[in-house]
């Protein structure tokens, strides 16, 4: 497992993010793509210490493709300039809960939670933070979890009031969210180092509640 190996493949596709370039280039990102694979099954073995629910999953199947789709977005680069992948309990965190684990350089980070849940969840989770609003509140305000997090991530929020709740509701800014994520960002020199699956494994189990509380809620 090689992380160092992984940023430098990104930082030289960022900078030359074309098909020809790409393709003469191929056997380094295999080797970039192994070594990220390498990572995420070290990391789901660590994470299997304290989800259990991920068992059944083949952690070399979980990163996403570095294709990037074009067909509706402004910019045509052809490929990602990260490596990510996602572990939840059925894939790639597809409609559930779970943790998504991102290496670019600079911007490297591990998020956990439920990241745009379908109508149909999103409602399930609102109802189930009105409901249960302490034990939500609880697991934001836990000292492990806020060792890593400040709070859910603001990115995906409705301006108003969501329908069937009150705008002078205690907690609307909660219930306003529109996916329910957090993050957790680690420099370089954190990502190379030999420590690094210990690490994100420590940020992932602080997330689990929230996962637990999230899963409950769309169950």
């Amino acid at each position: 497992m090689n992380l160092a190996a992984i940023q430098s493949f990104l930082k030289a596709i960022a900078k030359n993010n074309n098909r020809e370039w790409f393709e003469k280039n191929k056997t380094k990102y295999v080797e970039a793509k192994t070594y990220f694979d390498d990572f995420v099954e070290a990391l789901h073995k660590e994470i299997l210490k304290f989800d259990e629910s991920l068992a059944g999953l083949n952690p070399r199947k979980l990163a996403f493709r570095i294709y990037r789709d074009v067909r509706f977005s402004k910019d045509k680069r052809p490929y990602k300039t990260n490596m990510g992948a996602g572990l939840s309990a059925h894939g790639k965190m597809d409609q559930e809960p779970g943790y998504y684990i991102h290496i670019e350089p600079g911007k490297s980070f591990m998020a956990g939670g439920f990241y745009m849940p379908n109508p149909e969840n999103l409602a399930k989770i609102r109802q189930e933070i009105d409901y249960n609003t302490n034990d939500f509140l609880k697991i934001l305000n836990d000292k492990k979890f806020k060792k890593y997090f400040t709070g859910l991530d603001d990115f995906d929020k409705l301006k108003t009031a969501p329908k069937g709740y009150p705008k002078d509701h205690p907690h609307i800014g909660l219930l306003k969210n529109k996916s329910f994520v957090i993050s957790h960002y680690f420099t370089d020199k954190a990502v190379q180092d030999k420590k690094f699956v210990k690490t994100a494994a420590e940020v992932a189990k602080a997330m689990k509640p929230l996962n637990d509380f999230l899963k409950a809620a769309v169950g």
